[in-house]
């Protein structure tokens, strides 16, 4: 559900509609990042660097910093989350079509986004900022905008699971990374968007050979692999309840019901072939 999923909420962070929109509220647009940290962390409210770091986990401190606080001098958190879901109206409209026989007014899609929203409001988020932040938010109207807002609060809910499972496996953020480059999710040089430095980067190297869980060339060692599948199979558990409570053959029907966006997403061409989620390859 989350490879089907992911794909449509993540249109938002490469859809040049995303970017006129963070343009209009004063965010430099030259790179995504200004937009990114805003977009993300506007739920949380006037978060610090600190909490942002936490909540996301992957990105170097320092390379948050840079973004936050400074992000809520450009906008406020209210104005952000009314531009994102803006951007997302209009992104998803481009992308699976509008009008009166179009995709974005279907009653399949509706039919889906009832279903996602179903399990998304079954989430449990105790223990999960990013996941609580989002199902605070009021529902939108409009079907494609609640399939959107569904898959990014389940996003964040597995997420916020994922991170407990990492921390579980004794992986820092920096570590949690190289492992995941080590079993060749995706190229080394994809996760310098996260801002780690290539002494950080080594040094966190350096501490997965200690546990024995890379090797000399930085590939994950079969115990490397290992833990790297455990984190994956916790993450999967964590991820579940939204599902079971929706029940098996309501899963099915919106796993088939996806199918289209899912290829309308995938086929945009906005969504980077690699990518630091790994999407296709875990």
């Amino acid at each position: 559900m989350w490879h089907l999923l992911e794909p449509l909420h993540a249109l938002h962070y490469y859809a040049p509609e995303a970017f006129e929109e963070a343009a209009a509220l004063g965010y430099g647009v030259e790179e995504r990042w200004p937009a990114y940290f805003a977009w993300r962390a506007a739920p949380l409210g006037a978060a610090g660097t600190a909490r942002v770091a936490s909540a996301f986990y992957s990105f170097s401190p320092a390379m948050v910093g840079r973004y936050v606080p400074a992000a809520w001098e450009v906008a406020a958190p209210g104005d952000v989350l009314a531009a994102r879901l803006r951007a997302a109206d209009r992104t998803l409209r481009a992308v699976l079509g509008d009008g009166a026989g179009g995709p974005a007014a279907s009653q399949g899609l509706a039919e889906a986004a009832g279903l996602a929203r179903r399990a998304a409001e079954a989430a449990d988020t105790a223990g999960r900022p990013l996941a609580a932040a989002h199902a605070e938010l009021p529902w939108a109207e409009e079907p494609h905008l609640v399939l959107w807002q569904a898959a990014t609060l389940l996003r964040e809910h597995r997420g916020d699971g994922h991170l407990a499972a990492l921390l579980g496996a004794g992986l820092d953020p920096a570590e949690a990374l190289v492992s995941f480059a080590a079993i060749g999710a995706v190229p080394e040089a994809v996760f310098a968007s996260r801002g780690w430095t290539a002494e950080e980067w080594a040094a966190a190297r350096d501490r997965l050979a200690v546990r024995g869980l890379v090797d000399a060339d930085g590939g994950a060692t079969p115990a490397g692999r290992e833990l790297r599948a455990g984190v994956e199979r916790r993450t999967d558990e964590l991820a579940a309840a939204p599902w079971a409570a929706l029940g098996e053959d309501a899963t099915a029907r919106l796993a088939e019901l996806l199918g289209g966006p899912w290829l309308a997403a995938i086929g945009s061409g906005l969504l980077p072939a690699d990518n630091t989620l790994g999407i296709g390859k875990v």
